[in-house]
C-alpha cells in the first residue's frame, strides 16, 4: 500500500483539538474571555513602585533606571526590574542600526538599586545620598535590547558603615540569561 504524500496544510494537533474542547467545557471559560490573562502574581507584585523609588533616589527620567523592586529586605538585598523600552533615549546614538543598551548603564542601574537597599526614605532622620565609588570585577556576558525586562539583583557584601562605605554583588538577567555582573563600592554620605 502506498502512502498518500502530505499537503502542505496540516491538521490541528491531537493535542490542540483536545486543548480546545477541554477550553470549551470548562465552566468558567465564557466567563475568562477569550484569552485569561494573569493580572496577579509574584511578577507583578511591588514592593516599592516608582513613586516609593523617586522618593528614595534623587535620580529622575532619563537617568532613573530602576522600575520597580519586587523583592527587598532593607540593608542586605533587592531585586528590582528596569523595563527597556525602544523610546529610551540613550538607543539614539547607541547603535542607531542595532540598539543596544549601554553596559554602564546596566551597572547604574544596580547601583541604583544598591542605593535602594540602603536608603530608607520612611526614616526623616536619615538624609543619607550614595555615590557610586568603583566597580569590580565587571564583565558583560549577553546585550540588552529593546523590549527586554532587565532583571536586576543585589547583595550586600560588606558595611563599613563607621567610614561610610558599602560593597554589593550585583547580576543583571534578561530572562534566565546573565547580562551582566559586577562588585559595586557605594559612599554614603549625609
Amino acid at each position: 500500500m502506498q502512502r498518500q504524500p502530505r499537503s502542505s496544510v496540516s491538521r490541528p494537533s491531537r493535542r490542540c483539538r483536545n486543548f480546545s474542547k477541554a477550553r470549551a467545557e470548562a465552566p468558567d471559560a465564557a466567563e475568562a474571555g477569550p484569552l485569561a490573562i494573569a493580572k496577579s502574581g509574584k511578577a507583578f507584585k511591588a514592593v516599592k513602585d516608582i513613586e516609593l523609588i523617586k522618593k528614595t533616589l534623587p535620580h529622575r527620567y532619563p537617568f532613573l533606571l530602576v522600575d520597580r523592586v519586587v523583592d527587598f529586605e532593607a540593608g542586605k538585598t533587592a531585586t528590582g526590574y528596569k523595563n527597556v523600552s525602544s523610546n529610551e533615549q540613550f538607543f539614539n546614538g547607541h547603535f542607531p542600526s542595532r540598539a543596544i543598551m549601554p553596559g554602564v548603564l546596566q551597572v547604574e542601574a544596580m547601583a541604583q538599586l544598591a542605593g535602594i537597599v540602603m536608603i530608607d526614605p520612611e526614616k526623616s532622620e536619615q538624609q543619607e545620598n550614595f555615590f557610586f565609588g568603583g566597580i569590580e570585577n565587571c564583565k558583560f556576558r549577553k546585550p540588552v535590547v529593546p523590549g527586554d525586562q532587565l532583571m536586576l539583583h543585589v547583595v550586600l557584601t560588606k558595611n563599613a558603615k563607621r567610614f561610610g562605605l558599602v560593597k554589593f554583588a550585583g547580576k543583571a538577567y534578561v530572562g534566565s540569561d546573565l547580562t551582566c555582573e559586577a562588585d559595586l563600592t557605594l559612599f554614603m554620605a549625609q
